[in-house]
């Protein structure tokens, strides 16, 4: 299936969230997920089926002043 990933696209055999960050390599990051501009939390992630054409945002926290 082909979806947009922080703004590029991409394919992915990923049927779940939690599947596509683990694909992407964000597997164990502490994140923040979005999903067509709907906050998914992280113990929902396992459980969200994604479609073809969802756009993903994926944010991690920044540290500095």
């Amino acid at each position: 299936m082909n979806i947009q990933l922080n703004g590029k696209p991409q394919a992915t055999s990923a049927s779940t969230l939690e599947q596509l960050l683990v694909e992407a390599g964000f597997g164990s990051k502490t994140i923040a997920t979005a999903v067509n501009g709907s906050f998914v939390p992280q113990p929902l992630r396992a459980q969200h089926e994604l479609a073809d054409g969802d756009q993903i945002e994926v944010l991690a926290p920044m540290q500095g002043g």
